[in-house]
């Protein structure tokens, strides 16, 4: 058996991607809980999520895998995040599952129309929506317009959201994805992106938009990193 089909097997053994799901869920717990936190500028987004009112939760893929941590919702409140239908993908969505979040699948062969719909009903049923800005494939810290789609249909309110940590695992992905450690120091930031969305942007609008919440997230992310004395880690600096 080739080396290919070997990890193919692998990658489609349930019972093994349940353990594997369990485990990483089971660390990223673990590494949160025995590390300090600072969280700064969350206030709104917690009185939001606290009332019921679901908000677009947006973080650059790199950091991710924190992402249940840094959204501090009370007991009973929704979020769900958009997952690529890949492997890889649907292993890091069932990891946010244990985490506590929910997840919609995004796939090539799903029609546009059939998502939206589907990230519609969940906002209608007081979920808040999770986005990897860059996600699922890059470039790293390349804003796609998914979160301007989503806050000019739902009319949801827009936070961007950051975690930096003193030491961390990089995994030789194409961001360079970040896993914190535990017995460490870090920071939560976040800022409400406050541009307002036409009901019908122009190409040109669209492309205005996507680089402010860019730009909005990339400064969310640097602070993080400057408040802990670490340099900017963005690669198209």
């Amino acid at each position: 058996m080739s080396l290919k089909n070997l990890r193919k097997k692998i990658a489609n053994n349930p019972r093994l991607n349940s353990a594997v799901e369990g485990l990483f869920a089971r660390y990223v717990r673990f590494a949160f809980r025995t590390s300090r936190f600072d969280r700064t500028g969350c206030a709104e987004m917690d009185a939001c999520v606290a009332r019921g009112e679901p908000v677009i939760f947006v973080v650059w893929h790199q950091r991710l895998i924190m992402a249940p941590f840094m959204f501090n919702a009370p007991e009973g409140a929704r979020i769900c995040a958009l997952t690529s239908a890949a492997r890889a993908g649907r292993l890091a969505g069932q990891i946010l599952v244990r985490l506590g979040w929910e997840t919609i699948p995004m796939s090539s062969h799903k029609r546009h129309v059939t998502l939206s719909r589907e990230v519609l009903k969940r906002i209608k049923q007081g979920s808040s929506i999770g986005i990897a800005a860059d996600g699922p494939r890059g470039p790293a810290r390349v804003s796609s317009t998914v979160p301007i789609i989503w806050a000019r249909t739902s009319g949801a309110r827009v936070f961007t959201v950051a975690f930096a940590q003193k030491r961390v695992i990089r995994f030789p992905t194409w961001d360079k994805q970040m896993l914190p450690l535990p017995f460490s120091r870090g920071v939560i930031t976040c800022a409400e992106w406050t541009e307002e969305v036409p009901r019908k942007p122009s190409e040109e609008q669209m492309e205005t938009l996507r680089l402010s919440i860019e730009g909005a997230l990339d400064n969310i992310t640097d602070a993080a990193d400057t408040a802990l004395g670490k340099p900017s880690e963005n690669p198209n600096h």
